[in-house]
């Protein structure tokens, strides 16, 4: 039998209903679910809403279908969060399947303390893996501790590390940062605005900006029990080479200064050895030359604009 849960579930899409469709239904074989699903569609055409009005009725759930004014997961998920009813938003991803017990789970978990500001799901098929000696070294300067793992961390200049999935740590575990894949807040706990101006279009990490944010006053965990799998899909927003490159290391640089408050020549020292690690990484596999003339096109770029400081202009 159903529970309804007093809780709102914020699914941001577009031009993706057959692999929504797949999320929902998912959703709706839970044995807990969301008061309401608000479903924000910046979609072309007419297929969401129509996926939307097939699913709202008595025997599933309550969807609240709102157009997108403009397209991005951070804008909107803001636009969103506005139409909400209640006290706990749960943010999902539209390509995600639930397995079972995982909103169940995570309710659960979020209620177990009053200072739990948010629980997230794990991600089955991205989850932190044991690095190799040079990874380890990187996390390892860039922490400026040596711990056995680094999962669930966030390091240095903002580099967010994935949970882990591991029989030997206890059913919640306490982590500096949250993805929005599929991950529940308490309302109170989140800032407003929900994500600032600067997370545009594929909003690279505005994830981590948020939970940054919410961490700095309430616990965050990981519920190792609630699973899902992420059916990541391409999309026209990641086809830029340029400006995801571009996007990342300007998003990363905001999130050092204005959250972390790391603004000490050592700490850029880290940011560009870090965005060097990954150019690194990135290099030796791809082979198409202009798709690395894009990449560190995109790097040049956000580096300039760090330089005149527009980063921190656009909010």
């Amino acid at each position: 039998m159903m529970e309804v849960i007093p809780c709102t579930a914020i699914i941001p899409t577009r031009n993706r209903p057959l692999i929504l469709a797949k999320t929902l239904q998912s959703i709706a074989d839970q044995e807990f679910i969301p008061a309401e699903i608000i479903i924000n569609d910046g979609s072309e055409d007419e297929s969401t809403y129509y996926l939307c009005s097939k699913f709202n009725n008595p025997a599933y759930f309550n969807i609240q279908y709102q157009k997108a004014t403009r397209n991005g997961a951070a804008v909107q998920r803001n636009e969103a969060l506005k139409l909400s009813s209640f006290d706990f938003i749960f943010f999902m991803d539209d390509d995600i399947e639930l397995e079972k017990n995982c909103i169940k789970n995570l309710w659960v978990a979020i209620q177990s303390g009053e200072n739990i500001g948010g629980v997230n799901a794990l991600i089955t098929n991205q989850k932190y893996v044991k690095p190799g000696k040079i990874t380890f070294f990187m996390y390892h300067l860039m922490h400026g501790k040596k711990l056995n793992s680094y999962a669930g961390k966030c390091i240095g200049p903002a580099w967010n590390l994935l949970p882990e999935d591991n029989e030997n740590l206890p059913e919640y575990v306490h982590v500096d940062w949250l993805n929005t894949t599929c991950t529940m807040y308490r309302k109170d706990a989140l800032p407003k605005p929900l994500f600032p101006k600067i997370f545009i279009g594929y909003s690279l990490m505005e994830d981590l900006y948020l939970s940054l944010l919410v961490g700095k006053h309430w616990q965050l965990y990981n519920c190792r029990t609630s699973k899902i799998f992420h059916n990541s899909q391409p999309g026209t927003h990641k086809k830029s080479s340029y400006e995801i490159s571009k996007m990342e290391l300007l998003n990363r640089y905001y999130i050092m200064k204005n959250v972390l408050n790391k603004n000490s020549f050592s700490d850029y020292l880290k940011l560009y050895l870090l965005e060097f690690y990954f150019l690194i990484n990135i290099l030796t596999n791809i082979n198409k030359v202009k798709r690395i003339l894009l990449i560190l096109a995109g790097k040049i770029s956000a580096s300039i604009e760090i330089f005149l400081n527009k980063p921190l202009n656009n909010d």
